[in-house]
């Protein structure tokens, strides 16, 4: 399972800098859906929620979480639920329960991915790659952005490029 570094030092976030979804919307539904089943929630919690779950590694934003939460309330799966102050919290349906239910091991299996997504955070959260990336991406930044770019220094900073990438797979 390949993911995309990005944002925020870390992985990639919902469909920044044009890479895939983290999760598919049927995906983030049962997420959302499952985390609501735990205890009652509101939006900004599940995006917490989530991002303390992978460690920092990935958090939806509210443009992919609210219009989510609204679906699934049009479902039926889940409902207002009481709650103080502004924030709308929302709590699981007997329907919701009973969609979980059937879809038990594709739940599992999406929380298992969350919990990947932690475990790859931390091993790819060392300074010292962090630095040598931010490093690399200034170099490229520079060296690309004249008006005139040769050809042959495009073929030759991807040849070291794809031999930097050879070296790190047999690490």
């Amino acid at each position: 399972m390949a993911f995309g570094f990005g944002g925020r030092g870390g992985f990639g976030h919902g469909e920044r800098g044009g890479r895939r979804r983290m999760f598919d919307g049927t995906e983030l539904r049962l997420i959302l859906l499952k985390l609501i089943e735990e205890q009652p929630r509101h939006g900004y919690d599940l995006i917490r929620e989530i991002e303390e779950r992978t460690g920092g590694a990935y958090a939806p934003s509210p443009g992919v979480v609210y219009p989510t939460l609204t679906m699934l309330d049009d479902m039926g799966l889940i409902e207002e639920s009481k709650s103080e102050g502004a924030k709308k919290q929302f709590a699981i349906t007997d329907a919701g329960t009973a969609h979980l239910a059937e879809r038990a091991e594709e739940v599992e299996a999406l929380f298992e991915r969350l919990t990947q997504l932690a475990g790859m955070r931390a091993r790819a959260d060392g300074g010292p790659i962090r630095r040598a990336m931010g490093n690399l991406r200034t170099v490229l930044q520079e060296r690309l952005a004249g008006e005139s770019v040769d050809p042959d220094m495009l073929h030759n900073v991807a040849e070291i490029l794809d031999e930097a990438a050879r070296k790190i797979e047999r690490l």
